[in-house]
């Protein structure tokens, strides 16, 4: 067995087991579409299905992993042009939520608004682990506060993309308290219906987004590469 699971604490453990499971997913050891069976997992590394229970389900949330009826847990079909060419969507249809929003501003949602915004500005204070839940919900308000059900529907469709590049893109040190930063800024400018100045800090929020998503996946490849390279040698 591979010395980092010889741990006492089972907190130590579960991260073990989710670092180890994410990392073979973004190496392509464990390729799209591939079932992920807790019991065979959980052999492999010698530790109990608890830890692989937690480690997938935190993969889920991260878009890495999706549950299919009927099959269970199988790993995400996501390539890199594929999240690519997301972002370029989203460069589009996310600045027309925010315009939507700012535009149809209303009292209520304002108040949603500013509740969101407190809490965010008391989790910047907090270890940068507690942002990966934020970032959905966060686009679920902005989205929401378009009141376009339509719209609303498309963006649904690429979740599991945003939140997956979103996840890898927060690798880059620093970038989820940036990102955290850049979603505040983005619904203080709706709060205040300042649709253009609203545009403008989404079109920067998508733009940090795809380059550190971009980083990561550099960095990723570099280190397969070494990998390979060790080995033939």
């Amino acid at each position: 067995m591979d010395n980092r699971w010889e741990e006492n604490s089972l907190l130590s453990i579960r991260e073990h087991a989710f670092l180890y499971l994410k990392e073979m997913i973004l190496e392509g050891q464990l390729r799209a579409g591939e079932r992920l069976i807790e019991r065979e997992l959980a052999g492999k590394l010698s530790i109990s299905r608890t830890p692989i229970r937690e480690a997938l389900f935190r993969l889920e949330s991260q878009g890495f992993v999706k549950t299919v009826p009927r099959k269970g847990v199988v790993v995400s079909n996501i390539s890199e042009s594929e999240v690519v060419e997301v972002f370029t969507i989203l460069a589009s249809l996310e600045v027309l939520a925010v315009k939507l929003a700012a535009q149809k501003m209303d009292q209520e949602t304002q108040k949603e608004l500013d509740y969101k915004i407190q809490e965010l500005m008391e989790l910047e204070e907090k270890a940068e682990e507690n942002f990966n839940l934020e970032h959905i919900q966060m686009n679920r308000l902005i989205n929401k506060a378009s009141k376009s059900p339509k719209l609303m529907e498309i963006l649904s469709g690429l979740i599991d993309y945003i939140h997956m590049a979103a996840n890898m893109g927060y690798e880059t040190p620093g970038r989820r308290k940036e990102s955290l930063r850049e979603h505040i800024d983005i619904m203080k400018a709706l709060r205040d219906k300042e649709a253009e100045m609203a545009e403008y800090l989404m079109r920067i929020h998508i733009e940090n987004s795809k380059k550190a998503y971009i980083t990561y996946i550099k960095n990723i490849k570099a280190k397969r590469n070494k990998k390979e390279k060790l080995i033939s040698t």
